[in-house]
C-alpha cells in the first residue's frame, strides 16, 4: 500500500503530528488526487479543537486541489493528469435531497476510508477528503475538473470558502439585482458573500465586522458600507446607510452575538441567511413574533447550497474574466511541515486563507 506524508490529529486542541501513513488505491467509482494545494478553513479549526466531536486519529482538510494520479473501476470523464478541485460534499446522487438537486445534503452515509496509520491502525479521512496530506483517496462525485489556466492555490479555494459565500447568495438568498444586503463577518466566508452579492448586483452591500482592517478590507471585494460591531446597536447604522433594512442579512461567523443580533438589520420581508457554525450546544434566541409580523425568516444554509458540477465551472469562468477575486484571498502560503504555525496564524483572524503548498 501506498506510504503519503499526512498531518494527523492525535488529540483535540494538540498540535499536528506530520507522520507517515498508508493510502489505499482507489475502489470502484474512486479517484486518487496528488494534491498540489489544500487551504485552512475556520472549520477544519473547529473540528481539530472538538468544537463538534468526531472520530481521532484523523486527517483534516478540506479545501484542495491537484492533479488526478489514478482512477479506479468506472469513472467516467476523468483522467491521470487532469488538475481537479477536491470537495467534501460527497453526494449517492439517488436519495431524496440528491434527486431533489441539494447534494450538500446527501443522506446516504459512508463508511470506511482509505487511510490507515503505518501500522495498520484505522485513521479517519476526516469530512471525507483528509486534505492535510500529499495526496487523497475520494469518491469522483466530489472533485469538478479545471481549467489548465487556474492556479492551484486558488482553486483549492472553491472546494468551501468560496462557493460557501458566493452560494449562500445566489443560491440560498436568490438575491436579485437591485436588493440590499448586509454581510456579518468580514472573514474568509464573509468577502465571499460580499463579492457574491457585487456579482449578482445587489444595491448596497453593508460589511460588518469587530476590525477597521477588516471593513477596509471588505471594501475591496465589493462592500459599499462599512459598519463596527462593536458599536452600540449596529444595525440602526446599516440601516441609515441603506436607507432601511436589508433584503438579506447573511451571517458569516459562528459567534452567538451576531446571530442574536441578525433579525435586527431585516426589512420587512427579508430574511437571514444563517451560514456560520457555532459550537454544539450553543443557543440564540428571537422575538417570533417580530418575525411573523414582518414577513421575515431565517435558513441555513450549507456550504452555499450547491451542485459543484454546475456552480464550480462558472466560478471559475468569472475568476479568468477577472470578475471573481481568488488571488487575493490567500494571506500566507506554508509547507505541510509549517501546518501548526499556518493553522496559529489563521486562528488571530486577520488570515483571509492560508494555504499548505505540496511539492
Amino acid at each position: 500500500m501506498p506510504e503519503i506524508k499526512a498531518a494527523i490529529c492525535h488529540a483535540f486542541g494538540e498540535p499536528l503530528r506530520i507522520e507517515t501513513v498508508q493510502l489505499a488505491a482507489p475502489m470502484a467509482g474512486e479517484i486518487e488526487v496528488t494534491l498540489k494545494a489544500c487551504a485552512i478553513c475556520h472549520s477544519d479549526i473547529s473540528y481539530m479543537d472538538g468544537a463538534w466531536g468526531g472520530t481521532l486519529p484523523a486527517v483534516y482538510g478540506h479545501e484542495a486541489a491537484g492533479t488526478v494520479s489514478a482512477v479506479g473501476d468506472g469513472v467516467r470523464g476523468l483522467a491521470p493528469g487532469d488538475p481537479v478541485v477536491v470537495t467534501l460534499i460527497r453526494a449517492c446522487g439517488t436519495c431524496p435531497s440528491c434527486a431533489g438537486g441539494r447534494p450538500v445534503a446527501c443522506e446516504t452515509g459512508f463508511e470506511g476510508g482509505p487511510l490507515t496509520t503505518a501500522d495498520g491502525a484505522p485513521l479517519h479521512q476526516a469530512m471525507y477528503t483528509g486534505g492535510f496530506a500529499e495526496r487523497v483517496v475520494v469518491d469522483q462525485s466530489q472533485v469538478v475538473k479545471l481549467s489548465d489556466t487556474i492556479p492551484m492555490e486558488a482553486a483549492s479555494l472553491l472546494a468551501c470558502g468560496v462557493i460557501t459565500g458566493v452560494g449562500a447568495v445566489v443560491n440560498a438568498a436568490n438575491l436579485r439585482a437591485g436588493q440590499d444586503v448586509v454581510v456579518i463577518g468580514a472573514g474568509g466566508v464573509g468577502l465571499n458573500a460580499i463579492q457574491g452579492a457585487r456579482i449578482a448586483g445587489a444595491r448596497r452591500i453593508v460589511a460588518v465586522d469587530m476590525s477597521d482592517e477588516k471593513l477596509a478590507m471588505a471594501r475591496d471585494f465589493g462592500a459599499t458600507h462599512g459598519v463596527l460591531a462593536t458599536s452600540e446597536k449596529p444595525w440602526r447604522t446599516a440601516k441609515k446607510a441603506l436607507g432601511r433594512g436589508a433584503d438579506a442579512v447573511f451571517v458569516t461567523v459562528g459567534a452567538i452575538p451576531a446571530y442574536d443580533q441578525a433579525p435586527q438589520y431585516l426589512a420587512n420581508g427579508g430574511k437571514v441567511i444563517m451560514v456560520g457554525m457555532p459550537h454544539t450546544g450553543a443557543k440564540s434566541s428571537y422575538e417570533p413574533v417580530m418575525l411573523a409580523a414582518t414577513g421575515q425568516g431565517m435558513v441555513g444554509s450549507k456550504m452555499g447550497d450547491v451542485v459543484i458540477a454546475r456552480d464550480i465551472p462558472w466560478m471559475v469562468d468569472l475568476y479568468e474574466q477577472g470578475r471573481l477575486k481568488l488571488d487575493e484571498l490567500i494571506s500566507g502560503r506554508w509547507t505541510l511541515e509549517q501546518i501548526n504555525e499556518a493553522i496559529a496564524d489563521t486562528k488571530t483572524g486577520a488570515a483571509k486563507r492560508n494555504v499548505i503548498v505540496f511539492d
